[in-house]
């Protein structure tokens, strides 16, 4: 069986701004599957987000683009090796405009921080311990 990837679409205000942000985390983007309506941010080989600038979000689906001020429609968790490259990250996201939506979850065996993004939505680094997750 071949891997699955996941393409999570989000939409953005400002797709340049959105490209900088995420730069700044030290991600990049496919130059292929970029352009002004949207950009392809490469979290892994085989994770990655499209940011849709709204207009072209909303001719998806026709619907109403959620306020992220108000209201949440997911949180996009993203499990990383140590508990240092959970805080790496989500210091690099502070530094770079996010904001930080709750204290820091610290289980032992698990440790999580979050972020919002420049358009509110809500990410997670987490860390497990390999051990506690096959036990």
């Amino acid at each position: 069986m071949s891997s699955t990837k996941i393409f999570v679409n989000l939409p953005v205000r400002d797709l340049a701004r959105s490209v900088k942000f995420f730069t700044e985390l030290g991600y990049s983007f496919n130059p292929k599957f970029t352009d002004e309506n949207a950009g392809c941010l490469v979290i892994s080989d085989s994770i990655y987000a499209m940011l849709l600038v709204e207009p072209y979000f909303k001719s998806f689906t026709g619907l109403a683009i959620p306020d992220t001020t108000t209201s949440a429609q997911a949180i996009l968790a993203l499990g990383l090796d140590t508990r240092a490259e959970v805080d790496e990250l989500v210091d690099k996201a502070l530094a770079a405009g996010a904001t930080e939506p709750r204290e820091a979850t610290d289980e032992g065996f698990m440790y999580g921080r979050s972020f919002a993004d420049l358009d509110g939505h809500l990410w997670e680094g987490f860390w497990m311990d390999p051990a506690a997750a096959q036990g």
